[in-house]
């Protein structure tokens, strides 16, 4: 595993902390991969019924590396790395997954969360979309997820205004469960997860099945018709003009694009 996510198995409960605080815990190709496997071993093992994401640091995960998304590593040992196979394990994630949202959750860090079974939140933790922003459009199955959890109008001006949500307004709307003190968090959401994981594993299992098995086919044609939107806008003029300014710390001017 990789020193990027530190994991912890106790009393059936995997708890995978991303860990890349210097960098708001964004999520390179080698992060995208290390919660892949992490998902994947726990799903195979008996002796763990539970996961817990959570971040290190005052992030819980900043998005994808915009430094990758501009210029993607291509490793050659022909196997799929990176974004799309860490979705295909997250979506059909078959043991109940909490998300312990200790700080601001960006991009991938808030479209993760409706993939989660029960989103916790610190009070001062924030997320926002901020895809249209940066000349692309969303992805992870949330133009169907997100309607469903939250409702269409919240899920326009979540994407179309990329604004930011605080711990109340997503437990108020559906993307969170609960919101705790800061403090209070990590507690919480390991009680929580202790407390599902005294469940006989079959039947968490077999439940969860049922609830995949009612939306899984709706998330597969959301993720297939955002990707090649997403990819054909990758590289175009806005999106170029949004990561030129933020390497240049300013805000992107698309007036010029019109």
């Amino acid at each position: 595993m990789s020193d990027l996510l530190r994991t912890e198995d106790k009393e059936g409960v995997r708890l995978m902390v991303i860990n890349r605080p210097d960098a708001l815990n964004a999520l390179n190709m080698n992060l995208y991969d290390a919660l892949r496997d992490g998902l994947s071993e726990a799903a195979a093992r008996d002796d763990i019924a539970v996961v817990v994401i959570t971040g290190e640091g005052r992030a819980f995960c900043a998005g994808t590396d915009l430094g990758e998304l501009a210029d993607p590593p291509r490793p050659d040992d022909h196997r799929p790395h990176g974004f799309e196979p860490f979705m295909d394990t997250l979506q059909t994630f078959p043991k109940p997954l909490i998300a312990a949202v200790n700080g601001i959750g960006i991009g991938i860090g808030l479209t993760m969360l409706p993939h989660c079974d029960l989103v916790l939140m610190a009070d001062n933790a924030r997320l926002r979309a901020p895809f249209v922003e940066l000349g692309v459009t969303a992805e992870a199955g949330s133009t169907f997820l997100l309607p469903a959890a939250i409702g269409w109008a919240e899920t326009a001006h979540l994407l179309y205004t990329a604004g930011w949500i605080d711990a109340d307004k997503a437990v108020e709307t559906g993307l969170a469960w609960r919101r705790f003190p800061d403090a209070q968090l990590m507690p919480e959401a390991m009680s929580l997860a202790q407390e599902i994981a005294r469940m006989p594993v079959s039947s968490l299992v077999a439940t969860k099945k049922l609830l995949l098995d009612a939306r899984l086919s709706q998330v597969n044609e959301a993720r297939a018709r955002e990707v090649p939107t997403f990819r054909g806008l990758v590289g175009g003029p806005a999106n170029r003009e949004a990561i030129t300014a933020f390497q240049e710390k300013r805000s992107p001017d698309f007036t010029k694009l019109r």
